[in-house]
């Protein structure tokens, strides 16, 4: 089929239906409905019918044939006035240094809040060289270092010149071998006169296993095929639905977490994913360090965007080959701050030290949580 009709890819019964009609017209359906019909005479590559020419194999393309429709104009000359040495850009000499330009202050300076590692070995690993990053006071201003003025496009710029392309006049077309009679030509006008059908086969390329074939029809009564459908596949269909249904984990409303630090992810990742960030932030805007130590998969997650982030604005500014070195410095270092921020052996211990935080504030995240118990509950029993 020019057009191949998609097929369901489910764990249960499925119905295929090929109806062929008498004026050379085929449906297809799929559990019922029609998915795709056309005409055996002009839909199917190959053909029902094979051409009445075809090439000829023995013909050959003459030595002295042109199929170059265009050409270069050998008479054209380059004009006088082209520059082809002239560059593409050019400096701008109108522009002027910005009013607060620090030409004095480096782009780039040492970090003043890089540490030594407590396992950096001087013999080792050398002299500790605090890693460099952006220059805070240049933030705010136009730019820093030298100032040089930029480049701006040639408006005299041609490029290299070539000379243009002409009409062939030797161009004879597109060479195509002669057609003879096809030898092996037929005509079948109705090919939806089947001849006798003495079995059925089935061409799967597959990678799973246990595909199985039954309640087959072959005949010439769609009313007949209707039957044998409502006498199994409509009564087979919804039973496999419904044991479907039944095999996927339930969610018991008894069973709601407490709160969303009893949130796990597999069960329902949106709903984790939600309440963990609006627990987050509402942590956040009253102790931002304990929000990161009740939610370090929020704050984590943040640390790495907000490296990602630097990273594509590093790489842009600086160049990704000089950015690189830097992000990776910056990404370690938000990473040990969540680690020194989260470190809990175990969701209980975590559970234990908010227990036992209740007078400094974690009493605040447990009061959050909780009003976030009765939203949970509610999705869950509306989906139910």
């Amino acid at each position: 089929m020019t057009k191949p009709v998609s097929m369901k890819n489910e764990k249960t019964t499925t119905l295929y239906t090929l109806i062929v009609d008498p004026d050379q017209t085929y449906e297809v359906k799929i559990n019922g409905e029609r998915v795709a019909s056309g005409s055996l005479l002009e839909d199917f590559a190959p053909a029902v019918n094979p051409a009445a020419e075809i090439d000829d194999p023995n013909d050959t393309k003459p030595l002295d044939w042109v199929d170059e429709a265009k050409i270069t104009d050998s008479s054209a000359t380059k004009p006088e006035e082209w520059d082809e040495d002239a560059p593409a850009q050019i400096v701008d000499e109108t522009a002027e240094k910005p009013a607060d330009w620090l030409e004095n202050e480096p782009q780039m300076v040492p970090d003043p809040e890089a540490e030594k590692p407590e396992d950096w070995d001087d013999e080792e690993d050398g002299d500790f060289v605090a890693p460099m990053v952006p220059n805070p006071r240049c933030v705010d201003v136009s730019g820093c270092g030298p100032w040089e003025k930029p480049l701006i496009k040639n408006p005299s710029y041609k490029g290299k010149w070539y000379a243009p392309l002409i009409d062939n006049p030797l161009y004879k077309g597109i060479w195509g071998p002669a057609k003879i009679a096809n030898p092996g030509y037929f005509e079948d006008k109705t090919p939806s006169n089947f001849g006798p059908i003495g079995g059925i086969g089935f061409e799967i390329w597959t990678m799973q296993k246990d595909i199985l074939f039954d309640n087959i029809y072959v005949g010439y009564s769609i009313e007949e095929a209707l039957r044998l459908k409502s006498e199994t596949f409509d009564l087979k269909l919804p039973i496999e639905l419904e044991e479907a249904a039944a095999a996927k984990p339930k969610i018991d409303p008894k069973a709601t977490p407490n709160s969303p630090l009893d949130l796990n992810f597999m069960d329902d990742p949106v709903l984790y994913v939600r309440e963990k960030v609006e627990l987050f932030v509402t942590l956040f805007q009253r102790d931002p360090m304990q929000a990161i130590q009740f939610v370090p998969e929020v704050a984590g997650g943040i640390a790495v965007l907000v490296v990602s982030l630097l990273a594509l604005i590093f790489g842009g500014i600086f160049g990704g080959a000089a950015a690189a070195p830097q992000v990776k410095q910056a990404a370690t270092k938000a990473k040990e701050k969540v680690k020194e921020a989260t470190s809990q052996p175990s969701d209980k211990e975590l559970k234990d030290q908010a227990a036992d935080a209740i007078a400094t504030g974690a009493e605040n995240a447990r009061a959050e949580a909780k009003k976030r118990q009765t939203r949970s509950s509610g999705a869950v029993d509306g989906t139910s």
